[in-house]
Order: structure tokens, then C-alpha cells, then sequence
């Protein structure tokens, strides 16, 4: 194999009269080509460099070596170098380059970077331009290229993952969009050893791909995907949006690095670069951490904690890609008690290697694994851990381990702050402590109490599955006295609020289906799917959960409770609706479930046109006389009153009663005090009401009551009855002429229904019957009476009539 090599010296800085051209160039390089080449051996100036540099700045200038990809595909690694044609002559650069075609590699197969040091470079033209035979050999420098990385690495550690991070990128099959990665480094061959660095980390494709120099003033142009610049220039890169390392700066606060990085910066701090070959003797995404991490930590390079949670993700996934030596080192190092900043992402990761390993390996050498997940299950408070088998910790390895945690785990679970542990941590340590083989009985009743009522505190409010689930009916599935105890415990809550239980048992689905009895449970687990079957109809929904239930009200009265709480939930049941509770079961029964309140509701909520709610509340009256007082006992007996007006005989003395329970009953319910108004002014616009309750009516000048009243006698069966019965009539307008003196209310509406009501009345009847009418008043009350209704017939206007009537009174 032949190497065409091409000479160029560059144009004389600041001398416009000295032109750069190529003065040697070797076989198949094309115009085409040498056209590429020129720009890349451009060299400008470092600042406060003079064009007539003095021999010390001449040789302080750095030399820059560069490889580079033509459009061909073919490539050129070459140096550049300072010259002067004599001493007072103006600096110029010379340019040594080695022509590589598509497809060939260097010499003895070596990256670019190798050639770095390599006394092959000239810095003057082979005399006459002739150049000798083309290059069959491109020798390495007088050192490897890796000696001296270790120390450079070192020195560099604080930039050193985000420098790999950003290299890692650049060496991807397509070129990274923003620019080259800009490197600042005081000297170029500090980033010459920065490619170095990356040569050994990187698989040897994404190394070939790192096309760079080591020395530009214009990054911003440059084809290349690595440059390093000078740090005078550092601030121009950052502005023309390039991705910018300044190395000889202050360190990063955060290298943004990912994990293979921060992996492979450890790995050559700790001056090992052989692992990068173990790593990539191993199976997997050459840049995944976690071949990486773990040759580095079964060589004992100490990694963070995202490293290792990924060689622990990787080898939990890789098994068999270990020998038993690498899996006891990695055991080893990732249990090691010296570390203590592990995540819950590791332990993770802990918990998936043990699961891989678990009957893979001697119990020996997986019960350290063992041994730290479960510590950190009780001591961390880590609920995601894939827990190791119970028979992980037999013998003396258990013993030990239980003797340690089993205490903590007894004294958290009687804690009295456990209604406030989270569901995670109440089942972790129930699990963990039955892996132990801890005794937990006496504190399990109280423990399992605390766990219920959580359970539906974190459940609530959410419609999505709780987080807890998987875990929750993973440890009842394990452990039967806990399920028992905990089904128990949520059938005892349930009573109190049967709605949060059954949007519970809608996501998670607990194994309620054995021998126990759990009427609460079975009924809210029932609710969802009988509302859906049977729609609105919650009379049926009622009877459904009821048989579901299994047991028998008048064995179980809080089932009462549970089913009105699914039916009607926080609303009251209709009068009709009502009716029906109370006839399912005994008024012991309601008095026991508490549901008799809910009754009471119903009848006070209940519209003034229902007619049941009357007997209703009769019936709460008579069947639970104890538990319903104040308020709500004056308003029942208020209701109860209105039946006894309407359809009874009241006690005497009712229509100061009405003012009295109304009082009583405060604040009245707008439907019952319309009720009860009315009842009342009916009863006294019947016929045969007594003297003595309208007199009391009359005198109280309630306005609430006489407005009631005054609606009353508008009605048009009032009207009626005054058209059509002179008897009525002449009662009428006894009872609205007999009481000058009452208060305003009664006066005012009085002379209003003498006017606007009876006089039409007494206008359509017959001549027979308004004699009959003056007849029946003056038999009933006095001649004079008699006397005032011919002239109150005769009269139309109201004010006279009134001075009439209260005279002619006044003389009888």
C-alpha cells in the first residue's frame, strides 16, 4: 500500500505579495482535491504574535495537526508547521499531509490520532519538490499516543465527562447539527491528548469519525467535528452558539454528562484504560453504561450511584454474560457498607440483579444482595423493591439479619404515627417482616387498622389505579392473616363511608371471595354494577345491595347504613322512598344504623304537595321518639299537625300550636312552612272551624299566617262554595266584619276579601239566596249585623262601608 503525501506552505501573514500554493504533490491527488485542502492548512496568527516573530515566538507557535474527510470519501491527516526562509524573512507554514483513499487505512491499521508524534512529518519541501517514493509507512512517534494520558486525564477530571459526553456525540454516524465541539486548551497538544482520550474510550468507528485539528482561530467555518481553539477565543465560539469546553478554566458546576461518560471519566481517573476494551468484550450498546460499570467496578474503580444501578440494570438483564469471578466481584462492590449515597433508582436495580441471580448462583454469594435490600426496605423506606424469596435468609445469615430489623420493624408497626405511613411502607414492612420470620401477631390487629383507613385516604380523589396496588394484593396474596385482618377491617369502615369503598374496590380488586362474611364489602362492590343494570331506579338498587349483603338486617343493622350511603350518598331519599326504608327493617333496627336521620330528612326536605310526607313524619314521630329532638322534632311535629288539620281533629289551641312549632323549628324549610300555612288557613275557611282557634288566629295579626289565609280564600273551591252556599257566605262575612279592632294585617286583608271575594259571590247569586244570606247573618249574629250587610250589598264604596259596619257594631 502507497500513501500520496502533498507539501503546502501558507501564505505570509499580513504579506499580501506571499501567496500559499503547494509545492510538492504526490500521485492522484486531484485539483478537485487540493482545492479542499487548502482552506484546512489556512493558519492564523496567535494574538500578539508579530508577522516577523523572533525565534523564541516561533517556536512557542503552535503546530497543528489535523485529520480530515474530503468529499470523495477520501481522507488527509497532516501537520502544520512554522518556517522561515531566513531571519529576518516573515513567518510562513509549512504543511506535511498524507493522502488516505476511501476505503484504505493507515498504516499498521492505526487511528489518525497515532500519527500525532510521528517523526515522518517534515517542515520544509523535499528538495527540487521531488518527492521521494510514495508512503508505504506512517510510523508512530517515538511514545505511544496513551503514554501520558493518565496524568493529563487526571489533571483534566473535572471536564473530563462532558468532554467525553460531547465527543461520544461527534463521533456519531451522522455529523451532529450546531457546529463543531470546541475545545480550549492553552496548548494544541493538550487537545491532541484530549483525542487521544477519546481514541481510547470510543469504539474505533466513532474514533475514525472524530475528523478534527488541533488549532484554529475560526471554529465557526470549520468542517471538522473537533476543533481546539486558544483561549482568546473562547468567548466568539460560545457566541456563535458552538458547544464550548474551556479546559484551563474554572471546572463546570454541572457537566450535563450521561452516564456512559461520567463512567468512562472514573474509569481513566483512575488510570485503567484497559477496561474500555474488557467493556467492549462484553454484549450490548457500546455506549450503555452498564458494560462499562461493570468492569470498572470488578476492577474496583469507585462509581456514583447512577453507574451503578446501571451495571446492576445491565447484568440483571445479562446474567450469563458474567463468569462466577466477575459476578462475586460485582456483588461485591455494589454491597460494599463504605457507600452510602445509593438511590432508590439503584436498589432498583439491586433488587432485578438478585432476581436474575436467584438460583443462578451459590446462596452465598447473592445474600449480601439480599441482605441490603432488605435493610433498605425498613431502614430506607424504599416501597418499590422487588423483595428477595422468603428461603433467600435461611440458617444464620437470617438469624443475623432478622435480629437487626426485626425490633424496627415491630416498633414502626405499633407506632402510633402509622395513620400516617404510607400504604408503600405499611406493606413493605408487613412483607418484609413475614421474609424474616418476625412475629408480628400482637401488633398486626392494630397495624392492619392504621393500613385500612390509609388505603382509602391515598385511593381517594383519583380515578387512576393506586400506586400501592400491585403491591397491596401481592402481600394478601402472601400472607392470609393479614388479608383477613385487612378485609375485616375495611368491612368495619365501610358502614362510615361505603362510597369511598366502593370507588376503591372499583380499581383495585381485593380477594374477598372466601368464607368470610364481609356484608359491607360485598355490597360496595355490588354498587357499581347494580346502578349500572338498574339505572335510576334506586328503590331496586336498594333491595339488590341488600341481598348482597348476605345477611340480614335484623341481624346486621348497619348494612342499613351501607346501603342508604351507596344509594343515596350524601342526598336524602324521596318521602316514597323513605316510606320504603322504613318498612324494610324495624324502627331498632334504623335506630341502630343511624339511618332513622335520614328519614327525618326526607320528610323535612319533602315538596308541600307530597302527600305522604305527612304520615311520614307521624310515623318517625311514634317510632323514634328519643332520637329526634330540638329543631327537627318541632318541625315533624309541625308536619304531623298538618295531617291532623287537613284530615284529623286537632287538639285545641292548634292554631297558636302552628305559631309555636313554627318558632320552634327554626329555621323552617321553605316547603313545610308553605305547608303548614296553608293547612291552617284552610282549616279556618272551613265551616265548622271553631270560634275560639280564629279568634286566636285573628288577635295574633300573624302576616305570614293572614297573607297564607288570604291566598287561601282566593282559591276558586272557596269561591265556589261562597257562590253557590248562602249559609258559607253569611259565615264569611260574619268572620271578616267581626273584628274592627284587630291589628293591621287582619283589617286590611279582611276588607279586601269582603271586596275583591265575596261581594262578586254575592252579586251572582240569585235574589232568593242573598236573602238568604241577610237572613242566615242576622239569625247568627244581631239584627244590626243584618242590617249592615244590606248596606254593605247596597254599597260599593269600601271606606264607607267600613265606618258603617264598625258603627252599627259598636251601637248593637
Amino acid at each position: 500500500m502507497s500513501l500520496a503525501q502533498v507539501h503546502h506552505i501558507s501564505a505570509a501573514p499580513g504579506d499580501e505579495t506571499a501567496e500559499g500554493r503547494f509545492t510538492s504533490v504526490g500521485h492522484g491527488v486531484t485539483g478537485a482535491l487540493l482545492a479542499e485542502l487548502e482552506p484546512l492548512f489556512a493558519y492564523a496568527l496567535p494574538d500578539g504574535v508579530q508577522v516577523r516573530a523572533t525565534e523564541a515566538e516561533l517556536r512557542s507557535l503552535p503546530q497543528v495537526f489535523t485529520y480530515a474527510a474530503l468529499s470523495d470519501g477520501s481522507r488527509v491527516v497532516g501537520r502544520t508547521a512554522p518556517m522561515r526562509g531566513g531571519p529576518s524573512a516573515p513567518v510562513r507554514f509549512h504543511t506535511h499531509a498524507v493522502h488516505i483513499p476511501a476505503g484504505v487505512p493507515l498504516p499498521g491499521d492505526r487511528l489518525p490520532v497515532e500519527a500525532w508524534r510521528s517523526p515522518h512529518w517534515v517542515s520544509v519541501t523535499p528538495v527540487g519538490g521531488v518527492l521521494p517514493d510514495p508512503l508505504g509507512a506512517l510510523p508512530p512517534g517515538p511514545a505511544p499516543v496513551r503514554e501520558g494520558l493518565d496524568d493529563f486525564a487526571v489533571s483534566r477530571g473535572p471536564w473530563l465527562a462532558a468532554v467525553l459526553a460531547d465527543l461520544r456525540r461527534a463521533g456519531e454516524e451522522a455529523a451532529p447539527a450546531g457546529g463543531p465541539v470546541v475545545l480550549v486548551e492553552r496548548r494544541s497538544a493538550d487537545v491532541a491528548r484530549w483525542l487521544g482520550l477519546a481514541a481510547v474510550a470510543l469504539p474505533r468507528e466513532s474514533a475514525e469519525r472524530l475528523t478534527f485539528t488541533t488549532y484554529t482561530r475560526r471554529p465557526g467555518s470549520s468542517p471538522l467535528r473537533v476543533v481546539g481553539v486558544p483561549p482568546e477565543d473562547a468567548a466568539a465560539a460560545r457566541e456563535a452558539g458552538l458547544r464550548v469546553h474551556v479546559c484551563a478554566d474554572r471546572p463546570p458546576v454541572d457537566d450535563g454528562a450521561d452516564a456512559w461518560a461520567r463512567t468512562a471519566a472514573r474509569v481513566w481517573r483512575s488510570r485503567m484504560p484497559g477496561l474500555f476494551q474488557e467493556a467492549r468484550e462484553l454484549p450490548g450498546d457500546p455506549f450503555a453504561a452498564g458494560p462499562l460499570a461493570v468492569v470498572a467496578l470488578c476492577a474496583g474503580v469507585a462509581l456514583g450511584s447512577g453507574e451503578r444501578a446501571a451495571a446492576a440494570g445491565w447484568a440483571a438483564e445479562r446474567p450469563y454474560a458474567l463468569d462466577a469471578k466477575r459476578i462475586g466481584q460485582l456483588v461485591e462492590a455494589l454491597t460494599s457498607p463504605g457507600i452510602d449515597d445509593r438511590t432508590g433508582s439503584e436498589f432498583d436495580a439491586a433488587g432485578r440483579l438478585f432476581g436474575a441471580l436467584d438460583g443462578r448462583c451459590p446462596a452465598s454469594v447473592t445474600a449480601p444482595l439480599a441482605a441490603m435490600l432488605v435493610t433498605e426496605a425498613v431502614r430506607g423506606g424504599n416501597g418499590s423493591l422487588e423483595l428477595p424469596r422468603r428461603d433467600a435468609f435461611t440458617g444464620p445469615d437470617g438469624e443475623a439479619i432478622a435480629g437487626v430489623l426485626g425490633p424496627e420493624i415491630l416498633g414502626e408497626l405499633e407506632s402510633g404515627a402509622g395513620r400516617g405511613r404510607p400504604v408503600a411502607r405499611s406493606v413493605q414492612l408487613l412483607r418484609v417482616a413475614r421474609l424474616l420470620g418476625v412475629h408480628i401477631t400482637e401488633v398486626l390487629p392494630e397495624a392492619v387498622d392504621r393500613l385500612a383507613g390509609t388505603v382509602l385516604t391515598e385511593a381517594d380523589g383519583s380515578e387512576e389505579v393506586p400506586a400501592f396496588a400491585p403491591a397491596l394484593l401481592e402481600l394478601l396474596d402472601e400472607q392470609f392473616d393479614v388479608r383477613t385482618a385487612l378485609l375485616g377491617a375495611l368491612d368495619r369502615i365501610a358502614p362510615e363511608d361505603p362510597c369511598a369503598v366502593a370507588r376503591f374496590l372499583e380499581r383495585v380488586a381485593l380477594p374477598f371471595t372466601g368464607t368470610q362474611v364481609l356484608p359491607h364489602l360485598r355490597m360496595c362492590a355490588e354498587a357499581p354494577r347494580a346502578m349500572t343494570t338498574l339505572g335510576r331506579d334506586r328503590p331496586a338498587i336498594w333491595h339488590r345491595l341488600l341481598r348482597a349483603a348476605g345477611v340480614s338486617p335484623f341481624a346486621e343493622p348497619l348494612v342499613l347504613r351501607t346501603a342508604a350511603g351507596l344509594v343515596w350518598e350524601d342526598r336524602a331519599p324521596t318521602v316514597e322512598e323513605a316510606r320504603l326504608l322504613l318498612e324494610t327493617a324495624t324502627s331498632d333496627a334504623h335506630r341502630t344504623a343511624g339511618t332513622w336521620a335520614r328519614l327525618v330528612d326526607a320528610a323535612l326536605g319533602a315538596p308541600a304537595d307530597a302527600e305522604d310526607a305527612t304520615a311520614l313524619a307521624h310515623d318517625l314521630l311514634r317510632g323514634f321518639p328519643q332520637e329526634i329532638g330540638g329543631r327537627e322534632r318541632a318541625a315533624l311535629q309541625l308536619l304531623d299537625l298538618c295531617r291532623d288539620l287537613r284530615t284529623g281533629a286537632p287538639e285545641p289551641g292548634w292554631a297558636a300550636r302552628v305559631r309555636t312549632l313554627r318558632t320552634q323549628a327554626e329555621p323552617v324549610e321553605p316547603a313545610l312552612r308553605e305547608r303548614a300555612s296553608a293547612a291552617l288557613a284552610e282549616r279556618l275557611l272551613a265551616p265548622d272551624r271553631p270560634g275560639a282557634e280564629l279568634y286566636d288566629f285573628v288577635q295574633a295579626d300573624d302576616a305570614e299566617l293572614i297573607a297564607a289565609y288570604d291566598r287561601a280564600a282566593r282559591s276558586e273551591p272557596v269561591r265556589t262554595r261562597l257562590r253557590t252556599q248562602p249559609a258559607y257566605a253569611a259565615d264569611c262575612f260574619t268572620v271578616w266584619t267581626a273584628h274592627p279592632h284587630a291589628g293591621t294585617a287582619w283589617t286590611t286583608t279582611a276588607a279586601a276579601l269582603l271586596d275583591e271575594v265575596l261581594r262578586p259571590a254575592v252579586r251572582s247569586m240569585s235574589a232568593e239566596s242573598v236573602a238568604e244570606v241577610e237572613e242566615t247573618v242576622g239569625r247568627t249574629g244581631s239584627s244590626g249585623r243584618a242590617n249592615a250587610f244590606r248596606d254593605w250589598n247596597r254599597s260599593s264604596p269600601l271606606g264607607r262601608l267600613g265606618r258603617r259596619i264598625a258603627g252599627r257594631v259598636r251601637r248593637g
